[in-house]
């Protein structure tokens, strides 16, 4: 039988094997700070957005007020300027949506679950500051 030997000196293992998990916990707890880090300023929102959009795994359908989410919009109102990647802290939801703020129009704004394409991909409240230096934003107007 064939002892492993550790390349850890003796004593030592505990240190480093809390070092370790508390660097997973940190990138466990801010999934963005990775995105974040590899700017180089001249991304395309929606590549941006998909992006986040892998980096937030954790979905739903069904928000809570209070929560903060991001997902892809597109409204079947003609002629309206909407932002296709917001980043929202729900206020309300409603049985045809939900209100909240929307971080990147800095105003209210309403959303219909059918005009929500895909999950709404929860986003913790630790991310929403270096979410907010993303410019993942993407003004349209609807034709």
């Amino acid at each position: 039988m064939v002892k492993k030997v550790s390349k850890i000196p003796k004593g030592k293992i505990k240190p480093f094997l809390e070092s370790q998990k508390e660097k997973l916990e940190v990138q466990k707890t801010n999934r963005i700070k990775p995105i974040l880090k590899d700017l180089i300023g001249t991304e395309d929102p929606d590549d941006l957005m998909l992006e986040i959009l892998d980096a937030l795994k954790e979905t739903t359908s069904s928000p809570e007020a209070g929560n903060f989410y991001t997902f892809v919009y597109k409204p079947k109102t003609p002629n309206i300027r909407y932002d296709s990647n917001p980043l929202v802290a729900v206020m309300n939801v409603y049985s045809w949506g939900f209100s909240g703020i929307n971080f990147h129009w800095g105003e209210n704004r309403q959303y219909t679950f059918q005009e929500v394409i895909g999950p709404l991909h929860i986003v913790d409240k630790n991310e929403i500051d270096d979410l907010r230096r993303i410019t993942f934003m993407r003004i349209r107007i609807n034709n």
